[in-house]
């Protein structure tokens, strides 16, 4: 526990030891989790075919990471944007081609914001010399994202494996399956739910954001525009935050820059609670962040999260678990890639 004590640091010892009991019943979940695609997905899965397989992806998300921290948020987001799609098929890698409909990466959900496939390429080349065709791009991708969620602060899962990846992309499917920046609770629960997930999931996974950054594209309307109003910004956001963003943000009628900001100012490159601290203070970045607060269930699980940072920790790695079940395809069920950007010749 002593290395993960930024999370909820104010918590005193008896809701520590609550903490260490949800912990170990969360560990029970993620057991289940694993037994429920026991049949397709198991821990471990490539200890005897290519016992280096994690260790590997483990070493690449380890050098990238220490050369640019950003990278984190960037599989994180990717495994999202991969699971939400076709499921966790590692569609998301595939490139375009000539004839072909644009593949997911393409999407302007994904184009150019989506980040770190050479990170995933680079694991793959390293795989497919010791093990050739054996681990599949879904998988590295998935373990992938686990270790970026580690190397931030995260706490450490166990990832089943044994996924096998998908030999169709289409940039067309993105947007439908998404979850949208200016989605509100009840359309950001519909989502969830289509793809077998919970309220409380998508709660504790939207704690992703306090990594990573936005365009300011996806929120200017909340600073120059709301409700079509010129020069009108979101009332739900605190003031001094909004003075802040317009200094990073030029107004999109006056200016065709598109930069960057950070989804969580106070903590940009770590993994904690401070995204729920950031939403009782009116300063989440998103439409769909704020929109957290604004219903009474998913209000009272902010206000958990802001107050159980360690709880909350525990959570999003079975919620992530969870997340990495969705629609995988197994036994013979698509195909290992030899790359991941590109399917098998003649499949």
């Amino acid at each position: 526990m002593a290395a993960f004590q930024h999370f909820g640091h104010n918590e005193h010892l008896p809701l520590l030891r609550r903490s260490a009991l949800i912990f170990c019943l969360l560990i029970g979940i993620v057991a289940c989790v694993v037994a429920d695609h026991g049949s397709s997905l198991s821990v471990g899965y490539y200890r005897h075919s290519c016992p280096s397989a994690e260790a590997v992806v483990q070493r690449t998300v380890a050098k990238a990471v220490a050369r640019n921290p950003g990278m984190a948020a960037g599989l994180i987001r990717m495994h999202f944007h991969d699971c939400f799609v076709r499921g966790c098929d590692g569609s998301v890698l595939l490139d375009s081609t000539p004839g072909n409909d644009d593949a997911e990466k393409d999407s302007l959900a994904n184009n150019p914001s989506l980040r770190g496939f050479e990170i995933i390429d680079e694991a793959k080349a390293v795989l497919e010399s010791e093990c050739p065709q054996l681990v599949s791009c879904a998988d590295v991708l998935a373990f992938a994202a686990r270790d970026a969620v580690h190397m931030t602060g995260g706490f450490y899962y166990s990832v089943p494996a044994g996924r096998r990846d998908g030999r169709v992309s289409k940039d067309s499917e993105v947007l439908e399956n998404l979850p949208l920046p200016t989605s509100n609770v009840d359309q950001l629960e519909e989502k969830f739910a289509a793809k077998g997930l919970s309220l409380e999931d998508m709660v504790t996974l939207s704690g992703a954001h306090t990594l990573g950054v936005s365009h300011c594209s996806s929120f200017s309307d909340r600073l120059y525009g709301f409700n079509n109003s010129t020069g009108a910004a979101d009332p739900s956001m605190d003031p001094k935050y909004v003075r802040y963003l317009r200094t990073k943000c030029p107004d999109p009628e006056s200016s065709s820059q598109d930069a960057t900001v950070a989804l969580d100012p106070v903590t940009p490159n770590r993994l904690d609670n401070k995204y729920y601290v950031n939403l009782k203070y009116q300063r989440g970045l998103l439409t769909s962040d704020q929109a957290l607060t604004e219903r009474a269930d998913t209000a009272r699980m902010v206000d958990q999260n802001v107050n159980q940072g360690s709880v909350w920790a525990h959570k999003f790695s079975a919620a992530m678990v969870r997340m990495g079940s969705i629609g995988v395809l197994t036994g013979s069920q698509g195909e290992i890639r030899k790359s991941c950007r590109v399917v098998n010749y003649g499949s």
